[in-house]
């Protein structure tokens, strides 16, 4: 599966401050307050701008950590669980574990890449072998064996390749190919003349020089290579789509017989590739065929020393964290300094306690959620998400703009959603995958080689919806078009997006919008265009389209003049997550209005229920950020910035005025017919 077409949460928010006691009966800490007054900055007037009305003053107090690129809920949860992960790895690699066991394996691993004394000591030997692979290679076709071989291991290069389900057969997995083959964020980063992604261009040269010049080779050869590269990378940039046009996934669908493909790019050995590859199929799916036949004619025209170049870079820079310290403070420097804003690495333990989950993660998950996820979360969290689809189904019963036909429609794919909290019902299987506490390279091959058989092993084959595609501590959510389903992680389902202790009020301003806004995504621009079953098939009157893409073009309009860092949000390319944001904030205010606080006037902290619902809504979305890091997300980020995420759904809802009494003349006050109306 690929993550990149499923509808994420993102990651970006922030943590409330609270007083806590501690239950006499359990020593557990609980909270007693579940709402930040103290971050308000009630100088500013709700209707003018509601997210510093909420959070003025936590910006105002708020820095940023050196190790991070912002700062807020989700960074501030997420720092929370990887330190609850980091107490699991540390006892677990504490101890004598039964070899080949659970314990042994992430334990291992963990400590594995805590070694750095041996890091240092093997410097760059563990990849040694595969450097003196592409320096042996003679031309452009013993390349294209090269990147097929390395698939297995975690290596591949020129095929974006990826096994995921059939967009228009939802029940079979099948072979994809997308576009690859760029370092930097997307393609205008390779063409822009603007100052600062100039600068990036720059750094980007000095960093590919740098890892040349680690393994022996001169400055000035290391300084032309790393222009070969980028000249390279460039010209396979214009073959790319842009991230708008990626978004549609009819025009993003391209069928083909091997034998068709193999005509549109004679000069790629395509059987030889797949036998290398272990691919049996007589079909694949191409994203962007484009890109492909533009590669076929690069390999010819282009060097094959610059090629080679190119493959020695991405080996350097896929292995650079495995490797000794200053491949990885060359890594850090560009992509995580320069490109996103972080000005110090992140401690050793916490780098390591990501890679763990982000390798073994549902080894780990297992851990983690029989010590940090009580089972009651899961009942309360299942309960909310069952609240938010019957509001849903009633909101799209009355929907004035909408035909019966498509709405019964609409009614069969929200009723089979698929609701998956926590952790998955069936762990993976990681038996092949070996660990041994003294070779992190070896043990991160292991993986790669594992998730390779695992993905190649279901070509052709029937999907397993019981997958999932986050692990345990996440703090995020997803829609998955192709099974249809919302998902959420234990990881996220706490304070401040969830706690089974606080009011109506916060919990649905906070997780309520979140479900709603995952629930939302398999009805907007992207997720509309799938069935009940996953298929990519269209199911709406041309009529109701044309409705639906009319009322979103208000939106996309709304979010086209909004403005950060001298740069335009991109209506466009946010229109799913600024359609999810609105209507998840819209349906969750509804099932809100249906709770006991709901239905009440009774104030706490001074405010009446409806105010401390879009507070708290509010509140989970402040968050400061990097200008490095905001400038790559309004490029290439379907996710508005946080500020809008706030002023912009609370803008087009009526209670949201009714509630703070917004007038004609406050700066968000948009009239009636300007609000966006869609679900």
């Amino acid at each position: 599966m690929k993550l990149s077409k499923w509808a994420l949460l993102s990651v970006s928010a922030l943590a409330l401050s609270a007083c806590k006691h501690k239950d006499a009966s359990s020593e557990v800490e609980r909270r007693t307050v579940f709402f930040d007054k103290s971050g308000m900055d009630t100088s500013v007037k709700p209707g003018d701008d509601f997210a510093l009305y909420a959070s003025g003053t936590w910006f105002k107090k708020t820095k940023i950590p050196a190790s991070e690129n912002g700062w807020g809920s989700f960074y501030i949860l997420s720092d929370d669980n990887i330190k609850q992960v980091h107490s699991i790895l540390e006892d677990v690699s504490s101890k004598n574990n039964d070899a080949g066991s659970l314990e042994q394996k992430v334990g291992d691993l963990y400590k594995s890449g805590m070694d750095t004394l041996t890091l240092e000591k093997l410097g760059y030997d563990p990849i040694r072998p595969l450097l003196a692979k592409i320096s042996a290679l003679k031309d452009y076709k013993e390349l294209v064996k090269y990147a097929a071989d390395g698939f297995k291991t975690g290596d591949g290069l020129l095929f974006g390749f990826y096994v995921s389900p059939d967009d228009r057969i939802s029940t079979k997995n099948v072979a994809h190919f997308d576009q690859t083959g760029l370092s930097l964020p997307d393609k205008d980063y390779y063409t822009k003349t603007d100052s600062a992604t100039v600068k990036i261009r720059a750094a980007f040269v000095k960093y590919i020089a740098q890892l040349f010049a680690f393994t022996g080779i001169d400055a000035a050869t290391a300084a032309k290579k790393a222009n070969g590269i980028l000249k390279l990378e460039s010209e396979i940039a214009n073959s790319h789509l842009a991230p708008v046009e990626l978004r549609d996934p009819v025009k993003n669908y391209h069928k083909l017989t091997v034998a068709a493909l193999q005509k549109q790019i004679p000069d790629i050995d395509l059987k030889d590739a797949f036998d290398r590859m272990e691919l049996k199929t007589d079909t694949v799916l191409v994203g962007q065929p484009g890109y492909y036949i533009a590669l076929d004619n690069l390999l010819k025209s282009e060097p094959i020393d610059v090629w080679k170049d190119k493959a020695t870079f991405a080996l350097l820079d896929n292995a650079s964290g495995s490797l000794s310290k200053k491949f990885r403070d060359a890594s850090f420097d560009f992509y995580s300094k320069t490109l996103y804003g972080q000005k110090e690495q992140k401690e050793r333990w916490k780098t390591m306690s990501y890679t763990v989950d982000g390798s073994l993660g549902e080894l780990l998950g297992q851990l983690y959620v029989a010590k940090y996820f009580p089972p009651d979360a899961k009942t309360r969290m299942l309960e909310l998400v069952n609240n938010l689809q019957n509001v849903y189904k009633d909101r799209i019963e009355k929907l004035e703009w909408m035909s019966p036909e498509t709405k019964k429609q609409a009614q069969a794919k929200l009723a089979a959603f698929t609701k998956k909290i926590g952790y998955p019902d069936k762990w993976k299987s990681y038996d092949d995958v070996v660990i041994a506490k003294d070779s992190f390279y070896k043990n991160e091959e292991s993986v790669s080689i594992h998730n390779y058989k695992r993905s190649i092993a279901k070509v052709n084959q029937p999907v397993d919806r019981s997958e999932w595609g986050m692990t345990p501590p996440t703090v995020n959510a997803y829609y998955n078009p192709t099974f249809n389903e919302v998902v959420f992680p234990a990881g996220i389902l706490q304070f401040p997006f969830f706690d089974k202790d606080a009011d109506d009020a916060i919990n649905y301003g906070a997780i309520g919008a979140v479900i709603g806004h995952e629930m939302t995504h398999g009805f907007d621009d992207q997720g509309r265009q799938y069935d009940k079953d996953g298929n990519l098939k269209d199911w709406w009157t041309k009529d109701d389209a044309d409705k639906f893409k009319k009322r979103v073009q208000v939106m996309i309009d709304q979010y086209n003049q909004y403005t950060l860092l001298g740069l335009h949000v991109n209506g466009s390319l946010t229109q799913g997550e600024n359609l999810a944001d609105i209507g998840g904030l819209t349906i969750a205010y509804q099932a809100f209005k249906n709770t006991p606080e709901g239905k009440s006037d009774t104030k706490i902290d001074g405010f009446t229920p409806d105010q401390r619902f879009f507070l708290s809504f509010a509140q989970v979305w402040r968050v400061k950020t990097s200008d490095e890091t905001m400038r790559v997300r309004l490029n290439t980020d379907p996710h508005s910035p946080e500020v809008f995420r706030v002023d912009g759904p609370v803008s087009n809802l009526e209670a949201f005025y009714k509630a703070f009494n917004i007038k004609p003349g406050d700066k968000m006050y948009r009239a009636e017919k300007d609000r966006v109306k869609v679900w």
